[in-house]
């Protein structure tokens, strides 16, 4: 029998297969396939500990490897928490869907109305949608060194000068999604901390993830590693918590994409806010950029997934095209890489297919060995 090339393929065979836990033998064959893929993956890029969830038709199983601290020997857990980098800007997304549900903002709307300071500057030629898909003009990955602080921030903001119209071209940018997240904050009357910590997280079930990890909870705070292997973590800086400051637990993780595979389950505005994370803006390649999540449509093969996660569309311009149906067809796979300096992270999921995997891990390692692992995972489980 011809092997599927596909993720679409290989996902509507994992599709025919019994819930996660209903069968012994499944659970055991589904342990046995991501130890195989997991563990020479850790060994090869030297990651420390890692912590994997799957979830099929609801059910979730759950896969933990190595230390969450070398140091103290702790051991990774299903509820270790994890630097999850830019995955935080899936929730910064979410909360913009948020506030557009509840009619706080319209996403033709421009940063100005909500962040006065910048009324009139070339930055708010860019609509929030075009922040929030970082097609504002050329806003960079990072801000400059000199910029310390968000006052500094909002200086460098009004100061910025556009290298591309908006809507032209996507330029990966922390900054961008930044001041999208910032403005749609402002659009609810809150701090974006205080949005996110005490209106999305609970709306969505998550009871251990944060911007800023508690006293309780840092015994459970992995450490991360950095490439000379010295134990790190994420360092303040302007605008993170929008772009890159969440950290979070596999189990948590996987609850929250249980919640995107089916978004009907949750109360209005939240089942509104997390369908509104599913529509398609810019096609970038082989990949459609939504709000927070990456998409790829019409059965997507592993060099095109590879592709839409290389530094070639993370670290450079592309040019884009508009979508003009918003709506993902059937099958699409969404995903979102995320890293800090000594954590890496991958999220995907089909939802037609009610398939979803979190990998969590305390050492930033390349994205295709995430891409490649995931597909790996998927491929295993449809033979």
């Amino acid at each position: 029998m011809t092997r599927p090339t596909t993720i679409l393929a290989l996902a509507l065979a994992c599709a025919s297969l019994a819930p996660l836990g209903a069968d012994a033998a499944d659970a055991a064959s589904l342990r046995a396939l991501v130890d195989r893929t997991i563990q020479p993956l850790m060994a090869q890029h030297g990651v420390p500990g890692m912590a994997v969830a799957v979830s099929v038709d609801g059910k979730a199983q759950f896969f933990n490897y190595g230390l969450a601290s070398k140091e103290q020997g702790t051991p990774v857990s299903q509820d270790t928490l994890f630097e999850l980098g830019s995955v935080s800007k899936t929730f910064t997304a979410t909360l913009a869907c948020q506030a557009r549900a509840l009619g706080k903002l319209s996403f033709g709307d421009h940063p100005g109305q909500y962040l006065p300071s910048l009324k009139g500057s070339p930055v708010d030629k860019a609509s929030l949608l075009e922040l929030g898909t970082y097609t504002a003009g050329g806003l960079p990955l990072q801000f400059p060194d000199a910029v310390e602080n968000d006052a500094q921030a909002m200086a460098y903001y009004r100061a910025w000068q556009p290298d591309a119209a908006p809507g032209v071209q996507r330029r990966y940018s922390n900054p961008s999604i930044g001041l999208f997240g910032r403005a749609a904050a402002a659009a609810l009357g809150e701090d974006f901390g205080a949005a996110i910590e005490a209106r999305l997280l609970p709306a969505l079930g998550l009871s251990h993830t944060y911007l800023r990890v508690p006293d309780g909870a840092q015994a459970r705070y992995a450490w991360g590693y950095d490439k000379e292997g010295k134990p790190v973590r994420v360092s303040a800086g302007p605008f993170d918590a929008e772009a890159y400051g969440l950290k979070s637990s596999s189990a948590d993780m996987i609850r929250y994409v249980q919640a995107n595979i089916d978004p009907g389950k949750a109360a209005p505005p939240l089942r509104s806010a997390l369908a509104c994370t599913h529509e398609g803006w810019f096609q970038v390649g082989g990949m459609v950029q939504g709000l927070g999540w990456e998409q790829y449509r019409g059965n997507p093969a592993l060099p095109v997934l590879l592709a839409g996660n290389s530094s070639e569309v993370s670290a450079k311009a592309n040019p884009v095209a508009r979508v003009t149906a918003t709506a993902a067809p059937p099958g699409t796979l969404f995903n979102k890489t995320g890293a800090t300096r000594g954590f890496g992270a991958y999220v995907l999921f089909v939802p037609d297919l009610k398939i979803g995997i979190v990998m969590l891990a305390n050492k930033n390692y390349p994205n295709a060995a995430r891409v490649e692992a995931a597909h790996a995972i998927l491929e295993g489980m449809a033979h």
